[in-house]
């Protein structure tokens, strides 16, 4: 009777012996339930490496690398910090063995467990990428924003909704592309984002600020050029059109284009305010007072227009009082005469310089200028008033 016994406790042992590669996939995915973190990952590593004895029998089983991706997405909820530094980007790791174990399981019959895991995983990458954007750590936000788009390109996913884009997702990576400074990548992905209309007008504007920040003006005009063709009644697209034709100093094609913005928005005072600083550019001295005033009947609490006009009086002040100084010595009545003509300039300058101190009495350039205007026109009075102000 013993003979037997002894037979079968072999024969236990050669199947244990054949299993136990597999076995050994299965211990890990224990551990990992134990809340043996190290222990799975080590046992699993071993499953997954080609150099280890008998792992031809795990390394192309789509389970290893089921199990292996659970081991390294436990790590991203591990709360211990003593597990959690062992494993560095366990998320990508757990991505990378979800992909591998679908591209080994050409029978189907791990597909369904993998897809629930993968739509946790993606759950996963947005919460590390909003914390990770929260936290200024705008690198790691884009790789995680980037690996959601990669699942929903796997094709479990993809052929159950092929028409569906994850437009916010992609804005969200270019977003945190351009927060890092990794300006390529930025463009890549909002033109991606306009392409399928997210954000409609307003997406353009962005990707030209892109390029301005690439020093690449000329395309930034060219995409808001796109923009403009397919939103042609935005006003934003079409005020970053002119301001980029201003920054390019082509004022024949900004003035074009203002004219056009006018037209559509004949109540907004700042397309007057830079067209009165094209005029200004081309000496159209009265085209350019003009359309500050404007400016102002419109908005009367736009700064820039009420100071723009007090600067232009202000610098003609300047400009006559050389005039002024350049009047020979020995001929006072010239000299006064031409002086008068100064404080002309400065007399219309100063309530438009007042205006702007009473719009915002902490703007440094306005004081100076107060300053310097109330001493010329010998305003003593509010010449000392205003320095009491500016030392308090």
């Amino acid at each position: 009777m013993k003979k037997p016994i002894i037979l079968l406790s072999l024969l236990f042992f050669i199947i244990l012996s054949g299993c136990s590669p597999r076995t050994k996939v299965t211990s890990s995915q224990n551990l990992k339930e134990a809340g043996k973190l190290d222990e799975a990952l080590t046992t699993i590593e071993e499953a997954a490496n080609p150099n280890q004895e008998k792992a031809e029998k795990t390394l192309l089983w789509p389970r290893t690398w089921e199990v292996r991706g659970e081991i390294y997405q436990a790590f991203y909820h591990s709360e211990k910090l003593s597990i959690k530094k062992l494993v560095e980007n366990p998320l990508d790791e757990a991505l990378k063995s979800y992909q591998r174990a679908l591209e080994l399981d050409e029978k189907g019959r791990f597909t369904n467990s993998i897809k629930v895991k993968l739509t946790l995983l993606s759950n996963d990458f947005t919460n590390q990428a909003v914390e990770a954007f929260n936290n200024e750590k705008f690198d790691l936000a884009l790789n995680s924003f980037e690996q959601i788009l990669a699942i929903n390109d796997i094709p479990i996913f993809k052929d159950d909704n092929p028409n569906v884009i994850d437009t916010a997702i992609i804005y969200n990576a270019g977003l945190a592309a351009l927060k890092a400074e990794n300006f390529d990548k930025a463009i890549e992905y909002f033109s991606e984002a306009a392409r399928h209309g997210y954000n409609g007008a307003k997406i353009f504007p962005v990707i030209a600020g892109v390029y301005e920040q690439k020093k690449d003006t000329l395309a930034a005009l060219k995409v808001l050029k796109q923009g403009f063709e397919k939103y042609p009644a935005d006003m934003d697209v079409l005020a970053s059109m002119i301001q980029t034709y201003i920054n390019l100093e082509r004022r024949a094609e900004a003035l074009e284009y203002l004219n056009m913005a006018i037209e559509k928005d004949p109540s907004n005072a700042t397309f007057f305010l830079a067209m009165g600083r094209l005029y200004e550019e081309t000496d159209e001295d009265e085209k350019a007072l003009k359309v500050y005033q404007k400016a102002i009947d419109i908005d009367p609490e736009l700064f820039m227009a009420w100071y723009n006009i007090g600067v232009f009086y202000y610098n003609k002040g300047v400009q006559q009082w050389e005039v002024a100084g350049k009047v020979p010595a020995n001929d006072n009545e010239t000299y006064e005469r031409e002086l008068k003509k100064a404080n002309d300039w400065w007399e219309k300058s100063l309530p438009f310089m007042e205006k702007c101190h009473e719009l915002d009495s902490e703007e440094e350039t306005t004081i100076e200028s107060l300053k310097n205007l109330y001493y010329r026109l010998k305003k003593m009075d509010k010449y000392e008033a205003m320095l009491e102000e500016q030392h308090n």
